[in-house]
């Protein structure tokens, strides 16, 4: 008979390692270290990556107070991308081109002058098709982008974002984290990226 998973949720971690110690008796470690092994147990880093991962569910759980999120675009523009939040393909559809862009926008460093090669680079460290020429100019007529006619001097464009590329933008943080979690514990085989921190103080 096959298994069938069966799920666990708590309200507080800390209350749950508490009575966990407590049904332990002598056995049991110290208090943080139970907790940072549940937190492992769990799929995170420790409990600080288990808090952290939390904060941005909680953040992304606020647009929905915000303007209204068109969901189904949203979940259209996730699925162009992988488990670690990297963007595997380009879209076929326009508007689902230019949500995607706006993840990558908020990756890169805001009020900062970057030379081509510079962009490439970062762009590189956020798609798996390597066609960063493609998404470099596709941003520019997107007006997420600008540069000067030498090709110099490419310079995030700063504003406001729509409420489905912060929803967008939170959801892929969230995913990164879970991520970056699997793989230090040993359970994600896929090659390890450095990737730049989104700006999320441009989201809120």
């Amino acid at each position: 008979m096959p298994k069938i998973p069966l799920p666990l949720h708590t309200d507080d971690l800390t209350l749950f390692v508490r009575s966990l110690a407590k049904q332990l008796g002598d056995a049991s470690p110290p208090h943080l270290v139970l907790m940072n092994m549940a937190a492992r147990a769990a799929g995170f880093q420790n409990v600080q990556h288990m808090r952290s991962v939390h904060a941005a569910g909680q953040r992304l759980a606020r647009v929905a107070d915000g303007p209204p999120v068109d969901a189904r675009m949203v979940e259209r523009a996730l699925h162009q991308f992988d488990a670690n939040g990297w963007l595997v393909r380009w879209p076929s559809k326009r508007n689902v081109q230019t949500l995607a862009l706006w993840a990558l926008w908020a990756r890169l460093p805001p009020a900062q002058s970057m030379m081509e090669q510079e962009v490439n680079e970062r762009l590189n460290l956020e798609h798996m098709f390597k066609d960063p020429a493609t998404l470099r100019r596709t941003m520019i007529s997107a007006g997420l982008l600008t540069r000067r006619n030498d090709g110099t001097d490419y310079r995030r464009v700063e504003q406001e974002p729509p409420a489905e590329a912060k929803a967008l933008v939170q959801a892929l943080s969230v995913r990164r984290g879970k991520s970056s979690g699997s793989a230090r514990n040993g359970s994600c085989g896929s090659k390890s990226k450095h990737i730049p921190k989104a700006d999320e103080a441009s989201l809120t």
